[in-house]
């Protein structure tokens, strides 16, 4: 197994030299990228387009091979995940500003790293080669799949964070359509002072609103990108005021006294599973210690009652 562990491990330095290189050769982009900052946006973009040396390292290359990568992984993928992952990651509020494309291209290097890994150090311990390429693939996989559970904990987070702080939005939408002003205009001043995702959800209702989008279609549109029961039924209600006449501080009220028990029961519910998740971490931390603090002295006198063990 020697002889191709060593000839990877000269092709893991050659290609850690190669990277070096490349840095070094680039290494006059900080003075170019200081240079644009001191021009205006239109003056960079312009001068960008003009020449696009001038444009990033990451921007020129790293950026289409993101592109060939999560290309490659079309190929193997279902027809429509890349559009299921594209609104995946909306309702993960687009962390980070990655795209569906970019996204794909990490899962192929997660992938293709775990792997890799599990060849190189089966190699270097002597592993069989049956067994190194069986646990290189089954890692490849998980690795593959790795980001799809960071991705699922960003949008269980985003839900869990919208529903907390929709019936506190509401109460001050109450007051200040209470207080004489437009439904829209409350949303405008609310979310101008209060940082989050809900927040973000309406100022980007607002602005499909202001691109010429019916308030309905625009109010949809946040129930989808979110999938939150309880602003679905806000929504739902805000949409029927509309059509009805019925006056939207009413429907207000009524939907954050409304909020505000359901965010009581979620709280109970969350309190009543607590009990069930803590029993595993208490079976297999816990309460193997407390037995060997409590019946460890007991056990070791027994012991040395019988003659088990000899006297200290």
């Amino acid at each position: 197994m020697m002889a191709w562990a060593i000839p990877a491990l000269a092709g893991i330095s050659v290609a850690a030299l190669l990277w070096s290189a490349l840095s070094l050769l680039f290494s006059s982009e900080r003075q170019v990228k200081r240079q644009l900052e001191s021009l205006s946006a239109y003056e960079g973009t312009q001068a960008r387009e003009v020449e696009p040396l001038l444009a990033s390292f990451s921007d020129r290359v790293l950026v289409p091979a993101a592109g060939g990568l999560a290309h490659i992984a079309r190929l193997f993928a279902p027809s429509d995940y890349a559009e299921r992952l594209r609104w995946r990651l909306v309702r993960a509020g687009s962390p980070n500003g990655i795209e569906a494309e970019r996204f794909l291209a990490i899962k192929v290097i997660a992938a293709v790293l775990l792997a890799a890994l599990v060849m190189l150090f089966g190699g270097v311990g002597g592993s069989g080669i049956g067994r190194t390429i069986l646990l290189a693939a089954i890692l490849g996989v998980l690795g593959f799949y790795v980001p799809d559970l960071w991705l699922r904990s960003r949008i269980s987070a985003r839900q869990l964070e919208i529903r907390r702080t929709l019936p506190d939005m509401l109460d001050m939408l109450t007051i200040s359509v209470e207080a004489g002003m437009g439904f829209d205009a409350a949303v405008a001043k609310v979310t101008a002072g209060r940082p989050g995702a809900l927040s973000e959800e309406f100022g980007r209702t607002l602005q499909e609103i202001q691109a010429g989008i019916s308030r309905k279609d625009a109010m949809r549109h946040m129930g989808e990108r979110t999938e939150v029961p309880e602003l679905r039924t806000f929504i739902m209600s805000i949409i029927q005021a509309d059509v009805f006449g019925v006056s939207v501080a009413n429907v207000l009220r009524t939907q954050s006294r409304d909020m505000r028990v359901k965010r009581r029961q979620f709280a109970e519910e969350m309190a009543q599973k607590a009990p069930v998740k803590i029993v595993f971490p208490l079976i297999i931390c816990i309460l193997p210690a407390t037995l060997i603090v409590i019946a460890g002295p007991a056990v070791i006198s027994i012991a040395r009652a019988f003659g088990m063990v000899g006297g200290g």
